[in-house]
């Protein structure tokens, strides 16, 4: 066999190779498009809960209003599973400048299935505004909800979590005035960057592991939670496994030779 015959059937070999991981890694980003589609069908919710009890369900990219007055504690619940990335936004549209008498300070609180405060990681979820102001717009950006933590840590695992909007450092002569809030939540896939091992028994979801009756708020994603198994680094794991050997097979078609030369006798 000549060179440009080995040159050749190399360039095929690397050829296939380059398909193959193509193929592979764009598998991923296929499926997560098919998952990141429009969630906000059905009816909206008009109202809010006043507790965690009664907190509102509402889903990913669902916007939902509520009619309220100053001064009251609005819940709503929404589930979140592993490997995401939570942003909660609220819109509160303020009285008359006319009926109020001082600033507000408005503020977003997210808690997760246990009712711990979570942090927000970017976002404005606390602004003050002055009496003359006709609305206010908060957000809350979680961090990403991982499969499994230590009991010890406060990371965010999956299951419902509830947004309270309030207002605070309010003059008693402004409680009682109606306003009117909307909210949003959106979600982005963190990908399997944030992967880790390990997952859950239950995700965190009210009455979970109990014989109570679950309430209607929003306890699961429309496909169902996580298994928290599965990532996208199962898939650079694949692909980097085929390359590997196509690396093996092109170095040793580089190296083996054409074989015994045709001058070399038989016998030797």
């Amino acid at each position: 066999m000549d060179r440009s015959t080995r040159t050749t059937r190399v360039s095929r070999v690397w050829g296939r190779a380059a398909l193959l991981a193509a193929a592979a890694l764009l598998a991923f980003p296929g499926a997560a498009a098919a998952d990141g589609g429009d969630k906000a069908d059905g009816d909206t919710p008009t109202e809010a809960g006043t507790s965690f009890r009664t907190a509102t369900a509402i889903r990913p990219d669902q916007e939902a209003t509520a009619e309220a007055s100053t001064g009251d504690y609005l819940y709503w619940a929404f589930p979140v599973d592993t490997g995401q990335r939570a942003t909660v936004h609220a819109t509160v549209k303020l009285p008359d400048a006319a009926a109020r008498h001082a600033a507000s300070t408005w503020q977003v609180d997210v808690y997760d299935g246990l009712r711990r405060r979570q942090a927000c990681r970017l976002g404005t979820p606390k602004k003050t505004v002055a009496p003359d102001t006709g609305s206010v717009s908060l957000s809350c950006t979680l961090r990403t909800v991982r499969a499994w933590s230590e009991q010890w840590a406060n990371d965010p695992l999956p299951g419902t979590y509830y947004l309270r909007l309030t207002v605070t450092g309010l003059k008693a002569d402004d409680l009682g005035l109606p306003v009117r809030a909307e909210t949003k939540v959106t979600t982005t896939d963190a990908g399997g960057a944030q992967a880790v091992d390990g997952a859950l028994g239950e995700p965190l979801v009210p009455g979970a592991g109990s014989d109570r009756q679950r309430p209607a708020a929003a306890t699961e994603p429309e496909d169902g939670w996580a298994s928290g198994w599965w990532s996208s680094r199962w898939i650079w794991t694949a692909a980097g496994g085929i390359l590997a050997s196509l690396a093996g097979v092109g170095g040793y078609a580089l190296t083996r030779g054409s074989g015994r030369p045709a001058r070399v006798p038989q016998g030797l």
